[in-house]
């Protein structure tokens, strides 16, 4: 699977003067609390008569709602007939970037439903960076659909690279056609990474995802290096080699290195966990959403669409990026319950749980990160425990790390991505509850605080170095109890691409 040429939406910041409004779908935006908006003086001017401002404004309020929105065929002063759609703002005081990358969302849904190739969408929001960049996000990741399966009609499929979106703004013009860039090409990188952990196991395995990776290089901005079975083996990363025992597909360590800042400058060292496929391995999950468990390499995808952005962006940073990759299988060569594991930094693990596999392969992943390239920090991403959905529910991710500087870094990204990340505690006590009596440590750490415990396990392999572990098993895929939001569509969401690539953009690591 190599990189993909994703059909992106065409956006464009344009004047009132640049715009016709018989050309397509005139957007208009209102609150529930004001009357008549000034921005609406600008539209009289340019083909819409008072009549049919007063019926927009004078129209039914709970069309006004936050997330409403109402259809008008209206005729203009040449008597041509314009199409409006009218979509609620709610309470003005409450439109914030998030709301307005929703509403973004809803635009575009609302004229893939209509058919509607062009879209004009009225200046009824401050055109600042951060707001223009949230409309954008919404408008552009709403229109991702996972069809790689699927029969889909021509004249559907055309919708995509017809569809052509005007953002009126009066000025900035320049710096805000600079924003719509970059953010489109975050959206690739996003669209990229839903991609593959959409992907059905028996279509991407550790081999199938390393040679996505290898295309990465196709940028020449990334070198991707992959070590097979026994090149792990020889090396002592035998977490990933044990974890990966059990299936036909052997696991790969996928490395990739993006350098583009100043030579000799420490990278950031991204971590992200992909089992292709959990079943639990011995310790065999429950039937019962097994399906849901191709999502099980999330972490491992947003690293690898991390990379592409930066690559695309050109950003001047260096970063590392070690994706860890296996199937976890049952089978008469699978690691089992009992067993005790020599990592790559030497210390020895008791497996109590095979479905406890992730942390296994992470930690492997670390301590040769760690050895190898001598990071400034660490993050990692990995769909890691059940216990932190428990915790936080499916629309918020766990962090838990050493170093708060770091994460109150990583949590105000957050914010502003609209990706909501809540920090949880590393006390001692959780480490004294991953101490094995037969080895250093244990894999698992009881019922209790298990969010947590697991990323105690994951500290041992950091040499104590600046790090932040996220947890995004509620928030990698839509599942039970996720909100709906109009920009991420079932499946796949690619949660912490815009977040960390904004981060890495202000330089703030």
């Amino acid at each position: 699977m190599g990189i993909e040429t994703f059909v992106m939406v065409e956006i464009s910041i344009k004047s009132y003067d640049d715009v016709n409004l018989t050309d397509g779908l005139f957007v208009v935006g209102l609150h529930e609390d004001v009357d008549y908006p000034n921005y609406l003086e600008k539209i009289n001017s340019i083909g819409l008569n008072e009549k049919t401002i007063s019926l927009i404004t004078n129209a039914n309020k709970n069309a006004k709602k936050f997330g409403k929105n109402l259809l008008f065929l209206v005729k203009g002063e040449r008597d041509e007939y314009l199409r409006i759609l009218l979509v609620g703002l709610g309470k003005q005081d409450e439109l914030d970037s998030n709301r307005i990358r929703q509403i973004g969302g809803i635009i575009s849904l609302k004229a893939k439903e209509l058919f509607a190739h062009n879209i004009i969408i009225s200046n009824f929001y401050k055109n600042t960076v951060d707001n223009v960049q949230s409309i954008v996000e919404g408008l552009s990741l709403s229109l991702y659909e996972f069809n790689k399966y699927k029969d889909i009609s021509e004249d559907k499929s055309n919708f995509y690279d017809l569809c052509n979106i005007s953002i009126i703004s009066e000025d900035l013009h320049t710096e805000l056609e600079e924003i719509v860039k970059k953010t489109l090409i975050i959206a690739q990188s996003v669209f990229y990474a839903r991609d593959l952990a959409n992907s059905p196991p028996n279509h991407l395995n550790p081999a199938q995802l390393a040679t996505s990776a290898i295309s990465l290089e196709e940028t020449n901005k990334v070198k991707v290096k992959v070590l097979d079975k026994y090149q792990m083996e020889n090396l002592g990363l035998n977490g990933i080699v044990s974890v990966g025992k059990g299936s036909e597909n052997p696991p790969k360590l996928i490395i990739l290195e993006y350098n583009q800042g100043i030579s000799g400058e420490k990278p950031v060292l991204l971590v992200g966990k992909a089992v292709t496929f959990d079943t639990g391995g011995i310790s065999i999950k429950p039937s019962d959403k097994m399906d849901e468990m191709k999502f099980d390499k999330s972490g491992g995808c947003t690293v690898l669409g991390i990379i592409k952005a930066l690559s695309m962006l050109q950003l001047p940073i260096n970063v590392v990026g070690i994706v860890p990759s296996v199937e976890n299988m049952p089978s008469s060569s699978s690691y089992r319950p009992g067993d005790i594991l020599k990592m790559y930094n030497g210390k020895t693990v008791e497996v109590l749980n095979t479905d406890a596999e992730g942390r296994l392969i992470l930690d492997d992943a670390l301590s040769y990160g760690v050895e190898h390239y001598s990071p400034k920090c660490i993050i990692d991403f990995a769909t890691l425990t059940g216990a932190c959905i428990i915790a936080l529910g499916s629309n918020v991710a766990g962090i838990v790390g050493n170093n708060d500087d770091l994460i109150q870094k990583i949590v105000r990204s957050s914010m502003a991505s609209g990706e909501k990340i809540w920090q949880l505690p590393l006390f001692d006590e959780y480490l004294e509850l991953i101490k094995s009596n037969v080895a250093n440590i244990k894999n698992i750490g009881g019922r209790t605080g298990g969010a947590i415990t697991a990323a105690a396990f994951l500290s041992h392999f950091v040499n104590e170095l600046p790090w932040a572990h996220i947890d995004i098993a509620g928030t990698a895929w839509t599942q039970d109890g996720t909100i709906e939001k109009s920009y991420n569509p079932k499946g796949a969401t690619g949660f912490g691409i815009r977040t960390t690539v904004k981060m890495l953009e202000q330089n703030l690591l």
